[in-house]
């Protein structure tokens, strides 16, 4: 698992230019960011089951892939 990076962890510049917004609006620089950060997502949607498995078997499409129907087999024969 990856830290999730805190606001005062990123670019500089960026950071600069957020607290300078969180001034002029009155507010905390952590609580800007996060608003910024929900503003940015809200209008992203959660990719459905049909582009995860499609993404997933890209990812897998150079490995080598065991049937189930051999591995329901196999597991059989080892009782």
């Amino acid at each position: 698992m990856t830290a999730r990076p805190r606001i005062c962890e990123i670019d500089g510049g960026l950071l600069h230019r957020l607290e300078r917004r969180a001034r002029a609006f009155g507010l905390p620089t952590e609580g800007t960011g996060q608003r910024n950060y929900g503003q940015y997502l809200a209008g992203e949607s959660a990719p459905t089951f049909e582009e995860l498995a499609a993404a997933l078997r890209a990812r897998t499409a150079s490995r080598p892939q065991t049937p189930s129907e051999i591995l329901l087999r196999e597991g059989r024969d080892e009782r």
